[in-house]
């Protein structure tokens, strides 16, 4: 996938080169612009469940949108709230892990479906399923602020706040718990449960959280009187 990210970390836009007789797959509602030439299909990829499956469990739109053009052209995309976007490879051998709602675009040879979490997620505030990338060929994936890219070595341990997980490599294991020693401090200290992820693999990680933006919207809202 040939790309260009600009504006970024803040308020990032991602334009996919799309080469002559190419297509580029998009989250439905992320398209900013696009070139003459270029024609759009929306549809259901994988079939009316697997759409489901996606909107329901996973985050992401029902349908998504394909961009074709026969001899070559652009479309650009932007996530919903201000943030980045990064582009990521995946490998058949390597399957790619993102959490609910990260996926904006990736190559149609990329295969995106819904992974039942488990105990390890219902906990965590982010839902039962996680996105589940397989194939090969690149995706972006679009944050709620700065996207930061780590390695972690065979046995090495990174600790992150649930609301700030971007994706990671399969490979990597994971454990949610409590951020204090006792649920006084995980209750009232104000941090909740982490996830503690175990390499080898890759992991992104975002600067904000879309679970702290809505807790300090929420007492800004005027009040209703009866």
């Amino acid at each position: 996938m040939d790309v260009t990210i600009t504006a970024n970390p803040a308020f990032s836009l991602a334009t996919i080169a799309i080469p002559a007789g190419g297509e580029v797959q998009t989250e439905a509602g992320s398209m900013a612009a696009m070139s003459d030439g270029v024609e759009v299909e929306t549809k259901a990829r994988g079939g009316v469940m697997q759409g489901l499956k996606r909107q329901v469990l996973g985050g992401e739109s029902f349908f998504i949108n394909t961009f074709r053009s026969a001899a070559g052209g652009s479309v650009s995309v932007a996530p919903p709230l201000p943030g980045d976007i990064t582009k990521i490879p995946v490998a058949s051998s390597q399957p790619l892990m993102v959490a609910s709602g990260g996926w904006i675009a990736g190559d149609s040879s990329v295969d995106v479906d819904t992974k039942y979490g488990g105990s390890k997620t219902f906990f965590s505030g982010k839902g039962l399923f996680l996105l589940r990338c397989t194939g090969d060929g690149d995706i972006l994936v679009a944050s709620y602020g700065a996207i930061l890219a780590m390695t972690l070595e065979a046995g090495q341990s990174y600790t992150l706040d649930t609301g700030f997980v971007v994706a990671f490599d399969e490979s990597v294991q994971y454990e949610v718990h409590k951020a204090g020693g006792s649920w006084k401090t995980t209750l009232l200290g104000g941090e909740g449960l982490v996830t503690r992820f175990t390499g080898p693999g890759r992991l992104w990680m975002q600067t904000r959280s879309h679970g702290d933006l809505i807790n300090w919207i929420i007492p800004q809202l005027p009040k209703t009187s009866n």
